[in-house]
C-alpha cells in the first residue's frame, strides 16, 4: 500500500461531486448528476445511472455543457433533464432503454428553476423565468452589431437581484405546464410576488397545490405563505389555512386528502425559530402540527465546502415524502453537528431518528415502495457520495465511491469532539484538528479558530477540504457550534436574536480560553478566521480582544446600517434585530451596536480581507469599510477582491482556480503572522 500524503489545496481540483438522485419507479435504477472539473476551467455535471441489481454505473449523457435534473417518467419509460445545447436551457427526454436524446421543449431563453412530472405522466411541471428582451443573447448581438451601449437596469421592486443568481430587474419565476408529448408549454401560476412558488401534484393530475407568499409585495412584511389548489387550466383556489408565517415543501398524500409541509408560524427573524412539521385537510381548515412538543428543527443545514447539494423536486426546503400508505412521512433532520433521516407518523407526529452517527447524510428522493432512501453521505474524513438507507435493513449503504481513491491516498486529520462548558452553564459543541503529521514531544502548535456562517447553520461531521489543507498546512484547526447555531434546539438558536456579539461572543470566548489552556495549543500563534456572519464575528473578535496575533475575514459584515439597504434582500430591522423601524434610516441604535465597524477604534490585529465583487448577499462595500478603518489607523492588512463574475459562495462553488487563489492566500497570511 503506498504511503499517504498530506492533502493539498489542489486537490479540489480532483475530487467529483455525486448527488441528486432520483429512483425509476418500476425497476429502481437510480439516476444522479456526478459534478467534475472538466476543460477550461469549469466544473460541468453529467447525468449518471447506477442499477442496483447489477451495481453497475455509467453515463447517459456526455455533452460539455453538462445536463442536471434528471427525473425519470412516472412510467419509468422516459428520463427528462435540463441541458442548454443551443442559446437557452431546454428539457430533452432520453429513452429509458436507451438512445439518443430529443429536445422536447422550445422555451424562449430564460432560467429553469425545477420540473416535476404529472402523476399520470401527461404533463411536466416547470418553474422558469424568461430572460427580459432587452436582456438576451440576440439582443446583445444586435446592440454590439450596431455599436449601442448596455441598457440600464430599471428598478421598481426592492426584489431585483440575488446572491449567485445576479440581476434579474422585475423578471421572475412562474410555473409553466408542459406537454410531455409536444413540449407545448404555457403558463399555469404566476401569482408569486417574489417567484419563488413551490408545488406539489395532486394524485389524480388534475392540478396542482402550490405555495407562496400571501403578500403583493412581501419585502417589508413578515413572512406569511399560504397554499392554492390550481388546475390544469390555471384558475387558482385558495386553501384556508389560518397559519402565518413561513412554509414550503408542500407534499400531497397518496389518497390526495391530505397535505404536508414544513414551515413555522412565527414570522420575525430568519432561521431563529425551529421549522417544524404540519399536516391539514386538502379542503383547508385548522392544521396541525406534529411535531409541536418537539425541540427539533427540520430547517438544519451542516456547512461543507465539498457537499454537491441537491435540487428538490418542486422546490421548497428539503427533502420531504409520504410513505405510500400514507402513514408516516420520511424526512431530514439535522442535529449536535450532524444530518440524520427521520420518520414521523402522519397521524400522532412521534418521531423515530433512523439514522444515527457522526456523519451527514442528507436524503433526497424515496423509492416507490417507501423503503429506500437515497441521498448523499459524508463524515469529517469522508468527501460525500451517494448512499441509501433501506428502513428494513437500517443501515446507510454506500453506492458510490468516486472519492474513495482520492480519500486512501491522503493523510487526514480526524476531529476530536468536545463539550465546552460557559460561565452561564450553555454547552458548546467544539471540534479540534491536529496536523496529522508527525510532531516533537510537546511541541505547541500554532492554531486557527473557524467560525461558521449563517449564522443560523452549523458545523460538524461533513468533509472540510479547507480544514484538512490547514491542518495538513501545520495548523491546529478548532471549530464550534457557539449560540446562534442550528442543531441544538430553539433557545440556542434563538439567544442571538435582536442581538449579535452577547450570547455567541460569550461561547466564542469560551472557545478562546479552551484553546489557550491546552498545552498542545500555542496561545501566543492563534488565528481567528470566518465568512459570511462567521466573516462579522472576525471583525467583532478583533474589536473586542487582541488575543489573536491575526485575522482573516471573508464575504463579511461589518456595518448593518449600510448594509441593511445594500444587500440583495431588504432588511426588514423589526423583524430580526429589532428597534421600530423598517431600516437603518428609522432607528438605529440597535442596528449600530451590533455592527463591529463601531469597534474598530479598539482593533490592533492584522487582518487579511478576503470579498467578491459580485457578492450580493454581503455587499462588498462592507469590506471596503473594513480596509479603510483598518488603514487609516495604520493596522497592517492585506484586501483581496475577487472578480464581479464571483459571488458570496466562491469559497463553495467558485471558479476551481480562484477558490486555489483564495486558498492560497489564507495559507500564505498564517505563514507569515503565525510563524
Amino acid at each position: 500500500m503506498a504511503k499517504r500524503r498530506a492533502i493539498t489545496p489542489e486537490d479540489l481540483l480532483t475530487l467529483q461531486y455525486p448527488g441528486d438522485p432520483h429512483v425509476n419507479p418500476t425497476d429502481g435504477r437510480v439516476c444522479f448528476s456526478l459534478r467534475k472539473l472538466e476543460a477550461k476551467n469549469r466544473m460541468v455535471g453529467q447525468l449518471w445511472v447506477h442499477d442496483p441489481a447489477s451495481g453497475q454505473q455509467g453515463a447517459w449523457t456526455h455533452h460539455e455543457a453538462g445536463a442536471s435534473q434528471g427525473r425519470w417518467s412516472p412510467d419509468g419509460a422516459q428520463l427528462a433533464f435540463v441541458a442548454k445545447r443551443g442559446d437557452s436551457p431546454q428539457i430533452h427526454l432520453l429513452p429509458a432503454g436507451g438512445g439518443e436524446a430529443r429536445t422536447l421543449t422550445q422555451l424562449p431563453e430564460g432560467s429553469p428553476a425545477w420540473l416535476k412530472w404529472s402523476p399520470d405522466g401527461k404533463w411536466i411541471l416547470l418553474s422558469f423565468r424568461e430572460t427580459p428582451a432587452n436582456r438576451t443573447q440576440a439582443a446583445e448581438k444586435d446592440r454590439k452589431d450596431k455599436g449601442e451601449a448596455t441598457p440600464p437596469v430599471i428598478v421598481t421592486d426592492p426584489f431585483w437581484r440575488m446572491d449567485g443568481d445576479g440581476v434579474f430587474e422585475s423578471g421572475r419565476f412562474h410555473l409553466y405546464l408542459v406537454d410531455s408529448a409536444t413540449g407545448e408549454h404555457r403558463v399555469l401560476h404566476d401569482k408569486a410576488a417574489w417567484g419563488g412558488a413551490s408545488a406539489d401534484w395532486l394524485p389524480d393530475s388534475s392540478g396542482v397545490i402550490v405555495c407562496h407568499s400571501r403578500h403583493e409585495d412581501p419585502s417589508f412584511l413578515p413572512a406569511d405563505d399560504g397554499f392554492w389548489r390550481v388546475s390544469l387550466k390555471g384558475k387558482a383556489k385558495a386553501i384556508a389555512c389560518p397559519v402565518p408565517g413561513s412554509k414550503g415543501t408542500p407534499r400531497v398524500s397518496p389518497d390526495g386528502s391530505r397535505l404536508a409541509w414544513i414551515g413555522c408560524e412565527k414570522s420575525e427573524g430568519w432561521g431563529v425559530h425551529n421549522q417544524r412539521l404540519w399536516v391539514m385537510s386538502l379542503e383547508g381548515g385548522e392544521p396541525g402540527c406534529l411535531t409541536a412538543e418537539l425541540d427539533e428543527d427540520f430547517g438544519v443545514m451542516t456547512l461543507s465546502d465539498t457537499n454537491p447539494g441537491h435540487v428538490s423536486d418542486g422546490g421548497g426546503s428539503g427533502f420531504l415524502a409520504w410513505s405510500p400508505d400514507g402513514s408516516h412521512l420520511l424526512a431530514g433532520m439535522g442535529k449536535h453537528g450532524a444530518d440524520q433521516l427521520v420518520k414521523i407518523d402522519a397521524d400522532s407526529g412521534e418521531l423515530t431518528w433512523l439514522t444515527e452517527g457522526a456523519h451527514s447524510f442528507a436524503p433526497s428522493a424515496m423509492s416507490a415502495d417507501g423503503q429506500t432512501v437515497y441521498g448523499t453521505w459524508a463524515t469529517a474524513l469522508r468527501p460525500a457520495e451517494l448512499a441509501l438507507f433501506n428502513l428494513s435493513k437500517e443501515k446507510i449503504e454506500p453506492i458510490t465511491a468516486y472519492n474513495e481513491e482520492w480519500t486512501a491516498a491522503l493523510k487526514l486529520a480526524e476531529p476530536e469532539e468536545h463539550w465546552l462548558k460557559t460561565p452561564d452553564g450553555t454547552q458548546v459543541h467544539t471540534w479540534l484538528m491536529m496536523p496529522p503529521s508527525k510532531r516533537a514531544k510537546g511541541e505547541a502548535l500554532p492554531a486557527v479558530l473557524e467560525i461558521h456562517g449563517g449564522p443560523h447553520a452549523q458545523y460538524g461531521s461533513a468533509f472540510f477540504h479547507e480544514f484538512q489543507v490547514l491542518a495538513a498546512a501545520g495548523y491546529a484547526v478548532v471549530y464550534s457550534n457557539p449560540r446562534g447555531s442550528k442543531g441544538y434546539g430553539e433557545a440556542h438558536t434563538a439567544a442571538i436574536h435582536h442581538r449579535w456579539g452577547d450570547k455567541d461572543w460569550q461561547d466564542i470566548q469560551t472557545v478562546l480560553a479552551w484553546m489557550k489552556a491546552d498545552p498542545r495549543l500555542d496561545s501566543s500563534r492563534m488565528g481567528v478566521m470566518g465568512g459570511s456572519y462567521g466573516g462579522w464575528m472576525t471583525n467583532w473578535v478583533i474589536g473586542h480582544t487582541t488575543e489573536f496575533k491575526a485575522a482573516i475575514t471573508d464575504r463579511c459584515i461589518s456595518n448593518w446600517l449600510s448594509a441593511g439597504a445594500t444587500a440583495d434582500f431588504p432588511l426588514n430591522a423589526r423583524g430580526y434585530f429589532g428597534g421600530p423601524g423598517y431600516g437603518p434610516w428609522e432607528d438605529n441604535r440597535e442596528l449600530w451596536e451590533q455592527s463591529p465597524i463601531s469597534c474598530f477604534d479598539k482593533v490592533e490585529t492584522p487582518t487579511l480581507i478576503i470579498h467578491s465583487e459580485g457578492d450580493l448577499r454581503c455587499p462588498i462595500e462592507q469590506s471596503d469599510q473594513v480596509f479603510y478603518a483598518l488603514r487609516s489607523r495604520g493596522v497592517e492588512c492585506r484586501y483581496v477582491r475577487y472578480p464581479l463574475s464571483t459571488s458570496h459562495g466562491l469559497s463553495r462553488n467558485g471558479p476551481p482556480d480562484l477558490r486555489l487563489h483564495r486558498l492560497g492566500e489564507i495559507l500564505a497570511w498564517w505563514k507569515e503572522k503565525l510563524a
